[in-house]
């Protein structure tokens, strides 16, 4: 297993509303697969080797990644909340229509709105490896789940 991964996740939703009991269960499903498989790197130069620790947080309306090995703190960098806000209230709206159609409508058109979903979904983690650049290298995967904790945090931001 390479060291260049994140092994812990703390999400900082101090101030923000209760969380849902699905956005509850997005954000938990969403820390497990990250912790099961990531890969996560800083780009700095002379930036320490991981494991690393992320505590991500919404401050001052920016999303600040706070990132440690089990040493020391190892950067932290803040980003616009601004280049996501289209793309995870589109996200949270289809997946309403995607919750209310799993419960009434036949298959054919579940699948097609999880097309939809998944679209927007790839859209937002193509933004944040866009954002992350030259801070930290994400493999698609991670900034999948990564963006899915964005769209956890950005709910009540």
């Amino acid at each position: 297993m390479t060291a260049d991964r994140l092994i812990h996740i703390e999400i900082d939703d101090r101030g923000l509303p209760t969380p849902t009991p699905e956005i509850e269960q997005e954000r938990a499903v969403a820390i497990f697969d990250l912790l099961e498989e990531n890969a996560f790197s800083l780009e700095a130069d002379g930036a320490p080797e991981g494991p690393y620790r992320l505590h991500l947080a919404i401050r001052d309306r920016r999303l600040v990644f706070d990132i440690s090995t089990e040493a020391a703190k190892a950067g932290e960098f803040h980003l616009s909340l601004g280049p996501f806000r289209q793309v995870v209230k589109d996200y949270w709206q289809i997946c309403e229509s995607y919750f209310d159609a799993v419960k009434k409508l036949p298959p054919s058109q579940i699948e097609a709105i999880d097309m939809a979903r998944r679209g927007i979904h790839n859209e937002g983690a193509r933004i944040l490896q866009e954002r992350l650049e030259g801070k930290a290298l994400i493999d698609k995967d991670t900034s999948r789940r990564l963006f899915t904790l964005i769209c956890v945090l950005h709910f009540g931001a």
